[in-house]
């Protein structure tokens, strides 16, 4: 079983960065960005939410509804753009959290920080976050913003079988695409590739799926 000490140790050591992300990129991957490259990357931030359930560790993720002008439809982290009354990035993650969920803020500790992300697509710089709350939220999605709460086994990410790629028909384009999958859930993109470097980081804990 993974324990939030565990994460704690893991989340301690040197970031792996792009080497981790880099394991679930989508090829080929633009590094166009959406906007003007003159116009600096819009800031934000994603909360990979830790919660005890069953006996076990499970991550939140969300379903982007299709009432969304980007990246509709897919899993993602709860999170979104930075805001002038925004402390720090920290408190932007938290603060998108309670806005697509209802999670209380206060209820969440701060667990560390991931390797930040660029996305082209969006031309967004995000900077991913790991916290934890030690009692099972009940979450209240926003239906403007999320379709559905996924509440993901932490184990997942360590089993292998749940990492598939496929070649997709994306918008005119061959593409090879790596992700996780979960039950009818596929996970990709940006958020696979964050999602890897925290697998990497726990499994130089020498934590294994049959462990787990």
């Amino acid at each position: 079983m993974i324990t939030i000490q565990d994460v704690e140790r893991a989340m301690q050591g040197p970031l792996p960065g792009w080497q981790a992300q880099q394991r679930m990129v989508t090829s080929p991957r633009t590094l166009r960005p959406a906007l003007s490259p003159d116009i600096p990357p819009r800031e934000g931030a994603v909360l990979a939410l830790l919660h005890p359930q069953d006996g076990e560790l499970y991550l939140v993720l969300t379903r982007r509804s299709d009432r969304l002008t980007s990246h509709r439809g897919q899993i993602s982290l709860p999170g979104g753009r930075r805001e002038v009354t925004d402390l720090s990035l920290w408190d932007t993650a938290l603060r998108e959290s309670h806005e697509e969920l209802a999670v209380d803020p206060a209820r969440v500790r701060y667990i560390g920080a991931l390797t930040p992300l660029y996305i082209p697509a969006s031309h967004f710089h995000v900077h991913p976050f790991v916290g934890y709350t030690p009692v099972q939220p009940v979450f209240a999605p926003n239906a403007e913003e999320v379709a559905e709460v996924i509440e993901l086994p932490l184990r997942v990410l360590l089993d292998s079988n749940a990492k598939r790629q496929e070649t997709w028909d994306w918008q005119g384009k061959q593409l090879q695409v790596p992700f996780y999958s979960y039950q009818e859930h596929i996970i990709w993109g940006a958020t696979a590739m964050m999602l890897s470097e925290f697998e990497v980081l726990l499994s130089r804990r020498n934590l294994t799926s049959d462990s787990a």
